[in-house]
């Protein structure tokens, strides 16, 4: 196996998820660039290589077993291990979410993806983190599935409008995530949430303010913690995120 260090993030063909590949790369780290579709996959493995950065391509569904157990293939062939993985790729699900009026439906298909999708890509990739000497999780949530400051004064403000599929599945995410830090508290995985801030990309219709490259900065700094950094934790730019 190579010294180099090796990463897979999801839904990384675009946005933030791009920027996190990116950042990893501009490291020296060897980067699998995790996406569904192969068209823009491969444009973003292309232009990523074109910066002189080493990324290779993951054909990657999170909501389908067999997609996942793939990649995982894939990854143990090329490198024989994970050292980070960074379950980046979400959706809203669109809107309106009003909980009085939502469809069950975009409910499932959120959660199919913004928390079953992040299991079982975890529960494929736990065997090559576990050859990791420093295996690092990162789960990139949002400040909109905080529960204290959903409830807080000033919501709307801080949370953004009443979503009951998406603000909801990353408070799952977040459940989720302590509970794998529970089961493996006695190895050395870091696992830790991360939130981006309010970004502009093709999730909110760019009417965010903060560039992906700022919002990838949380996450590029939880997959490349020290030994003995923080596990279980919810961090932003500014620091931590109450719960």
């Amino acid at each position: 196996m190579s010294d180099k260090k090796i990463a897979l993030v999801t839904g990384a063909n675009k946005g933030i998820g791009y920027e996190i590949a990116a950042g990893l790369g501009a490291l020296g780290w060897s980067v699998g660039v995790g996406a569904r579709e192969q068209t823009r996959r491969d444009a973003a493995v292309a232009r990523l290589r074109d910066a002189g950065l080493d990324v290779f391509g993951v054909s990657l569904d999170v909501t389908d077993d067999r997609s996942v157990a793939a990649a995982a293939d894939l990854i143990a062939e090329r490198a024989g291990r994970l050292d980070a993985l960074v379950n980046n790729a979400g959706i809203t699900g669109g809107g309106p979410q009003q909980p009085s009026s939502v469809d069950p439906a975009v409910i499932r298909t959120v959660v199919e993806t913004n928390v079953i999708g992040v299991i079982r890509v975890t529960n494929a990739m736990l065997p090559l983190l576990g050859r990791s000497a420093s295996p690092r999780i990162v789960n990139m949530s949002s400040s909109v599935g905080s529960l204290a400051r959903q409830s807080g004064p000033g919501g709307e403000t801080s949370t953004g409008p009443v979503a009951v599929a998406y603000a909801p599945s990353k408070s799952f995410l977040n459940a989720v995530t302590l509970q794998y830090v529970r089961e493996l508290a006695d190895t050395n995985i870091l696992i830790n949430c991360a939130c981006p801030g309010y970004v502009a990309t093709d999730l909110n219709g760019f009417r965010g303010v903060r560039t992906p490259q700022q919002g990838a900065a949380t996450a590029i700094r939880l997959a490349t913690l020290p030994d003995g950094g923080p596990t279980g934790g919810f961090f932003e730019d500014a620091g931590v995120v109450p719960w």
